[in-house]
């Protein structure tokens, strides 16, 4: 039969193929966040003062940022089935690593793995909805797979301090990375990279041979050309950043120290954002599709997500149900960050869009990457100061909300200065 006479794949097999794509992601996140619940765990284990706690919990950043242009490079070149099934057994013995590591060195090397291996998560599967899916269905998707991803940061709130007080924090960790083994076998023995592998039609034409083999230095190059990216590329570091950083290290010390929340308390407003996030991804990626725009629904985004930094930055002492509604409000506006990478696939020729998005989850990175171990070291700071042991500064976590506000107002900078696409390729 012909190609053309082929037809598109059923909703439920190209579901199944993102989903277990989107199950690695949620791993991937589920790793991210963990030290915003183990501060004390960690803290107590490898003796870590709170800059070596922020650059601990950095060394999946780093790996993970690393990663991403050479993830988008290969995604385009060999596809998303191969680096995914490499990508979640090097995962697993990353968090197995971490999980038992002997000394912090270890840990350090264990965290970096598991950074660098589900660095391949999200590109790949967005390259999978590609082309599973219909290009019309591009920026919901996106919006669902972020939203199923960030239930693993949900997992890593309540379900992980209960898990971790009853079992252990070892053995929690340990047991993400047999699941994530697993995961991998059933990816690679079910995913394909494209329907006609499967003897459907795909939904995205198949690419020229010349395209395919264009040197790797040489696609990175003529991606790098194109101003979009390099603006699309900020505009995360600070919407999505900022909320990494909160709820994946910072968020749980700030409700404790200016609320005198407990952690259990503290751990389930932190949760709260990250469904709030969740189903800012969905909603932002529904409107964006419906108004066939990206622009306009990333501003409104935007403004959500700076809004609640700002204030608390400004008055800390809001009642607690106040600065509850103010963060999930916040982490709501983050979710737009879903946003970025039809913008950004949009915004390039078809045989760089993996390249392209691989740069922009780069800058989404970038964020927690800085602003992680530099909240620390504001926080040593203000603490030595103020001579404080034991316990963080009120002032020190007040400066730390501005910082955040500041670096999320540089986005909007970047997004204004962007060019709307409507929701099409700007190239055939």
């Amino acid at each position: 039969m012909s190609p053309n006479h082929l037809s598109p794949p059923p909703l439920r097999m190209s579901f199944i193929i993102w989903g277990l794509a989107a199950a690695f992601y949620l791993f991937g996140f589920f790793q991210r966040v963990t030290p915003g619940v183990l501060t004390e765990e960690l803290s107590t284990t490898f003796d870590l003062s709170r800059a070596a706690l922020g650059n601990l919990s950095a060394f999946y950043f780093y790996f993970y940022a690393a990663m991403q242009i050479p993830v988008g490079l290969l995604v385009d070149r060999i596809g998303p089935r191969k680096i995914l099934t490499a990508g979640c057994i090097l995962g697993g013995v990353g968090a197995l690593m971490f999980g038992f590591a002997p000394t912090l060195g270890w840990a350090a090397v264990g965290r970096g793995l598991v950074g660098g291996s589900v660095a391949v998560a999200w590109v790949s599967m967005l390259m999978l909805v590609a082309q599973w899916f219909s290009p019309a269905r591009f920026a919901s998707m996106s919006g669902v797979s972020l939203a199923v991803g960030t239930m693993g940061a949900v997992l890593a709130g309540v379900p992980l301090r209960a898990l971790s007080d009853l079992f252990g924090w070892r053995m929690v960790m340990g047991a993400s990375g047999i699941i994530a083994v697993v995961l991998g076998l059933l990816i690679w023995i079910y995913v394909r990279d494209m329907p006609s592998q499967r003897g459907y039609k795909n939904h995205v034409a198949k690419r020229p041979a010349h395209e395919v083999t264009l040197p790797l230095l040489t696609a990175l190059g003529h991606t790098l050309r194109f101003p979009a990216v390099w603006l699309i590329f900020w505009i995360p570091s600070g919407v999505c950043g900022a909320i990494l950083t909160f709820t994946g290290l910072w968020g749980v010390p700030y409700l404790t120290t200016w609320h005198g929340l407990s952690v259990k308390e503290a751990s389930l407003i932190i949760t709260g954002m990250l469904i709030a996030f969740a189903a800012g991804s969905l909603f932002f990626g529904a409107l964006s599709d419906k108004l066939k725009q990206r622009k306009l629904p990333y501003f409104l985004g935007a403004i959500f997500s700076i809004s609640g930094f700002i204030v608390l930055g400004i008055q800390p002492e809001l009642p607690i149900a106040l600065v509850s509604v103010l963060l999930w409000a916040t982490a709501f506006g983050g979710g737009s960050m879903v946003l970025s990478f039809g913008y950004v696939k949009e915004s390039v020729p078809h045989h760089l869009g993996a390249t392209a998005v691989g740069i922009v989850n780069l800058g989404v990175m970038v964020g927690p990457l800085v602003q992680q171990p530099v909240l620390g070291a504001i926080l040593d700071h203000y603490a030595a100061a103020e001579n404080i042991t034991g316990a963080y500064s009120k002032a020190g976590m007040t400066l730390c909300m501005l910082v955040l506000a500041v670096w999320v107002g540089t986005s909007i900078v970047s997004l204004m200065l962007s060019r709307e696409t409507h929701a099409k390729p700007r190239f055939a």
